[in-house]
């Protein structure tokens, strides 16, 4: 008797990792258009507007975080055929992630600080020590190449189908590229929404249909996953 397959996280996340990943980070950006990219730009919108920025950066964190099984979701994809391609891909891509968390973090605190220090003086903590060395500047470089050795084993192995629609998603995941690093990054500029629209493109339709095809979860696992969101957000807030 042959075994039952399990592929991991399975197709429930990884298909709203495929969906609400690029949602997330579109919504996120669009939250914060028109204000200067740079840093004494995003201060001050901080300090004009606390939760519409909150509200950009957490939509923005929480896309971020999501697109890891969408990411082991494509590479599953890429590596019946071309299993180099997809190791390579989704690792520099997930170490990426780790980076841009990392940034969110180091935003946050930085936000924090024009709470109580006020917008001058957070000002010139950020200006003095943006440069400052920290082990995730090891993965900046992969922060913009690992998309585009992905988009490469998706056109190799045609992730997205064959003919010029799997052609254009592959050029769409690779524009991810394209995305600006780094901390408090408003990435609201052409070329970012340009970078999240292609990822969009490239992974929802993936998402939508993995979702269709995934067998109904069991009860008892819509009621713990409903039941346990409220219980982390309350622990977590309270901690």
């Amino acid at each position: 008797m042959t075994p039952r397959q399990h592929t991991l996280p399975g197709p429930w996340v990884e298909g709203s990792g495929l969906v609400l990943g690029p949602l997330l980070l579109v919504a996120g950006v669009l939250l914060r258009l028109g204000e200067d990219d740079f840093f004494p730009g995003q201060l001050a919108a901080y300090a004009a507007a606390p939760g519409r920025m909150v509200l950009s950066y957490s939509l923005f964190a929480a896309g971020t975080v999501l697109l890891w099984p969408a990411v082991i979701s494509l590479a599953r994809r890429i590596g019946g055929s071309h299993p180099g391609w997809a190791r390579w891909g989704a690792t520099l891509v997930i170490l990426g992630l780790f980076g841009r968390v990392f940034h969110a973090g180091a935003g946050h605190l930085a936000f924090q600080m024009v709470d109580t220090l006020g917008i001058e003086r957070a000002r010139q903590a950020v200006e003095v020590t943006y440069g400052a060395f920290h082990v995730f500047k090891i993965v900046n470089l992969f922060i913009m190449t690992g998309w585009i050795v992905l988009a490469v084993g998706a056109y190799r192995a045609k992730a997205f189908g064959a003919g010029p629609v799997g052609v254009v998603r592959c050029v769409a995941l690779a524009l991810a590229a394209g995305l600006p690093l780094g901390v408090l990054k408003g990435s609201s500029d052409p070329i970012s929404l340009l970078a999240l629209l292609g990822l969009a493109v490239a992974l929802i339709p993936v998402g939508v249909t993995l979702l269709r095809q995934a067998p109904a979860p069991p009860w008892w696992a819509v009621a713990l996953t409903v039941g346990l969101v409220p219980v982390a957000l309350f622990l977590g807030v309270s901690g």
